[in-house]
């Protein structure tokens, strides 16, 4: 994977292949953050970061910016690497390590932007526990978004403060707002 724009871009990241990860593809990653730039100033903006991962949506942020991110993975490796990284690029990426659910629960922090890539094999059940936490608990600011990655093949327009989607191969982003 590489950083696709700002301070870092074309900065190659490897990650452990021992990582349970599917890291959002370039192209993907490309054409989200051309949506996203056009709504908001990185540098104004806080993001958490669910499902973290490898980290990549988070470096992508904090290369062109944005300071306030908050990444969340239950996976002590991942959490491991995603500080590693962002040491070693001097990225303000704060990690928690938690089951995302119950971060969600009990988080107070508003946020800008919420952006989960959970595991595509996930269940109906818990793609739209994701929307309803969010909105229930009040986690995004006003002019915020939740941007859920996913499969094609997984149709989350009937969840409550579904906005759009956009498809990109074989990846999904549906967005949620207020």
């Amino acid at each position: 994977m590489r950083i696709i724009s700002g301070l870092y871009k074309g900065r190659r990241i490897t990650a452990p292949k021992k990582l349970p990860v599917r890291p959002t593809t370039d192209m993907a990653k490309e054409a989200l953050f051309n949506i996203i730039n056009n709504q908001y100033y990185f540098e104004d903006i806080s993001v958490l970061d669910l499902f973290t991962g490898t980290g990549n949506i988070s470096y992508e942020f904090a290369s062109r910016g944005t300071d306030q991110i908050t990444a969340v993975d239950a996976n002590f490796g991942c959490i491991k690497f995603v500080n590693e990284t962002a040491e070693a690029f001097d990225m303000s990426i704060t990690t928690i390590k938690s089951d995302v659910f119950k971060f969600l629960e009990k988080s107070a922090q508003k946020y800008t932007i919420i952006f989960a890539d959970p595991p595509y094999n996930f269940d109906e059940n818990a793609f739209s526990k994701l929307p309803e936490l969010v909105f229930q608990n009040a986690l995004l600011e006003d002019e915020g978004v939740l941007i859920v990655e996913h499969s094609k093949h997984t149709d989350l327009s009937e969840l409550d403060h579904y906005s759009h989607s956009k498809n990109y191969g074989g990846n999904m982003f549906s967005f949620f707002e207020y």
